[in-house]
């Protein structure tokens, strides 16, 4: 279905789903400024009522801080989506596991791959590369440092874009993954844009770029200059897979 084009499928309309299929019945969170009260609930169902919704159910007040109030609602939102009409820009990786990762950098590469990871600008935050590179891993999934037929660099975090462009070209890397945590003011959409911008006047734009992170998807990687984006809950033999899987294809054909 998904190499149909949008236009000539037929429709799959879909609402949300809350007791029943199709009842449309959603919940939503929120906070207001105001204190606990029977006023403050009355305002909670009003504001829900301003956003369309019907049936609506104020399940939970409760005090958030000083003249504050958290709210959870439930109701009837009266949206249908056409959910063949949707198309979302999405990572293709192999289904490959450890043993059959290694081994295809043994026999179709011939040599380790060289893969230069970290958290760029001022980002601090490392659980996300750490997951991919460090040998522990994610989830019961080996990191990258665990591949025997990898070569995996972690250099941490607050790493400045030339600094690991110069890392790359010195490990000859041939891939270098970016982690992107922090958000605020688009800083991450800033930081990832310059790398791409200096790896092209630094003649590096040939290795494998790859973006990672909370608010980071393959779309956005995309339009930011990256060969793939990778959100919550990749694991690393799905980044591995993809790295290997283009490496393969990119080989001339004389020798595959």
């Amino acid at each position: 279905m998904s190499d149909v084009p949008p236009h000539k499928r037929p429709p799959e309309l879909i609402r949300a789903y809350g007791d029943r299929k199709d009842d449309g019945r959603i919940q939503l969170s929120f906070t207001l400024p105001v204190a606990t009260s029977g006023r403050a609930k009355e305002a909670a169902r009003r504001f829900a009522e301003t956003l369309g919704l019907k049936n609506i159910l104020v399940a939970t007040m409760e005090k958030a801080g000083t003249n504050f109030s958290f709210f959870v609602v439930y109701a009837n939102a009266d949206v249908q989506l056409d959910y063949s009409a949707i198309v979302v820009p999405e990572v293709t990786v192999p289904e490959w596991g450890f043993k059959e990762i290694n081994h295809l950098v043994h026999e179709q590469i011939g040599r380790k791959v060289v893969v230069v990871g970290a958290c760029t600008g001022s980002d601090a935050h490392t659980v996300g590369i750490d997951a991919i590179l460090n040998m522990k891993g994610y989830a019961g999934d080996k990191g990258l440092e665990a591949y025997p037929w990898f070569d995996a660099y972690n250099l941490g975090a607050q790493v400045d874009n030339v600094a690991l462009l110069a890392r790359a070209r010195e490990l000859n890397a041939d891939a270098v993954l970016v982690s992107q945590i922090m958000t605020q003011r688009d800083l991450h959409i800033e930081n990832s844009q310059q790398l791409i911008e200096l790896a092209r006047k630094s003649g590096q734009r040939d290795l494998l770029f790859l973006l990672g992170g909370p608010r980071i998807d393959h779309k956005l990687a995309r339009e930011l200059g990256y060969d793939a984006g990778f959100g919550p809950g990749t694991k690393p033999s799905q980044v591995a897979s993809y790295i290997v899987d283009v490496l393969i294809k990119r080989r001339p054909q004389a020798e595959r």
